[in-house]
């Protein structure tokens, strides 16, 4: 069975993002931004696994497109939980750093698709 490293990748970066928010004080502040951020944080491997089941090109670049705008609002909800969690600002700041990795990956796959068109 072959293993797909950013399959894996996007697995661990998922489970990363529930350990943090399983730390983080139950109250009115956090209960949305906790919904959010496992939403979009979920959604990158969710996507990235669809896209290897793709239909068409058209389809595998849609997906990555996806996962590529949920790293982005990933990044953003932890910049968010940072600031309204400081006790775990220096946590936040390596799972934006893993988001950041990935929305790099993704990007730069999306455009060597766009350029072999």
């Amino acid at each position: 069975m072959k293993t797909n490293n950013l399959e894996i990748r996007t697995v661990k970066f998922s489970g990363e993002i529930i350990v943090l928010v399983k730390k983080l004080k139950r109250d009115i502040i956090n209960i949305p931004l906790i919904s959010q951020i496992v939403r979009s944080a979920t959604s990158i491997g969710a996507n990235y696994c669809e896209s290897q089941g793709s239909s068409s090109k058209k389809d595998f670049k849609n997906k990555l497109y996806i996962c590529k705008k949920e790293c982005k609002e990933t990044k953003y909800w932890l910049e968010i939980i940072a600031k309204s969690n400081p006790e775990h600002a220096e946590e936040c700041r390596e799972l934006w750093k893993e988001a950041q990795e990935l929305t790099l990956i993704f990007s730069k796959s999306i455009l060597t698709l766009e350029n072999k068109s």
